[in-house]
């Protein structure tokens, strides 16, 4: 028992890794379709997506650092970072190994994301599928407890929810950007309405005072002229 203490440690990592990333890509996918919500997503939200895919990263490599130390199975820094290099199950484990780059290769530019181009991180995010499929059948095909009926049914489980996601997410109506709105033109220079209220008062003034406004007092009672 103990000496296979990192052996049981490779094995409990491996799974809690795999369980992360498809917490993770699930997540991601209902952020990005209509079924978590209205959109933009809260802040929060895209927070733990990226909190779920920092956890997975960290989880494998703890399961990268029991294989290294467990002598059960024998393994070396070539054989986990080199496709096809491990003695055994090259393939599974070279699943494995393609499965750490692209893994890498999210993190890296989700760290990055305010320092490169949208597209380049678009791009480079995408690979998360690629990356839950190549660790799903990593897990299947190299995994110890693979056989663990309870293990298969979440797999089952959860590829069935990230194929009917990813479906939902490339069959949907993607929203149009609305557009910008014109800027209105600014309304033409006039004078204010205390200059134009003055001028008028003015004009009223002088047409009072002038002499064709002044009429002529009417005659009085006792004809007498004026």
């Amino acid at each position: 028992m103990t000496g296979q203490v990192w052996w049981y440690v490779a094995r409990a990592t491996g799974m809690i890794a795999w369980a992360l990333l498809a917490a993770t890509v699930v997540w991601g996918l209902l952020l990005t379709t209509r079924l978590a919500g209205r959109k933009p997503a809260p802040a929060w939200l895209l927070d733990l997506h990226r909190f779920l895919g920092g956890l997975a990263a960290a989880f494998t490599a703890l399961h990268l650092a029991g294989l290294l130390a467990d002598d059960y199975v024998s393994f070396d820094l070539v054989d986990i970072l080199v496709p096809g290099a491990a003695s055994w199950k090259p393939g599974a484990v070279a699943l494995g190994v393609v499965s750490l780059y692209l893994l890498a290769a999210v993190e890296a530019t989700s760290l990055a994301m305010r320092h490169i181009p949208r597209r380049r991180w678009h791009a480079v995010h995408l690979a998360s599928y690629v990356l839950f499929w190549s660790a799903t059948f990593h897990f299947l095909l190299a995994g110890t407890d693979a056989g663990n009926p309870l293990a298969r049914v979440a797999v089952d489980v959860v590829a069935a929810l990230v194929v009917f996601l990813t479906l939902v997410r490339i069959l949907s109506p993607r929203a149009r950007p609305r557009p910008r709105p014109r800027p209105r033109p600014a309304p033409p220079l006039g004078p204010s309405p205390g200059c134009s209220s003055i001028r008028v008062a003015a004009r009223v003034a002088s047409q009072a005072g002038s002499p064709r406004t002044i009429r002529r007092a009417p005659a009085t009672a006792t004809g007498g002229k004026p």
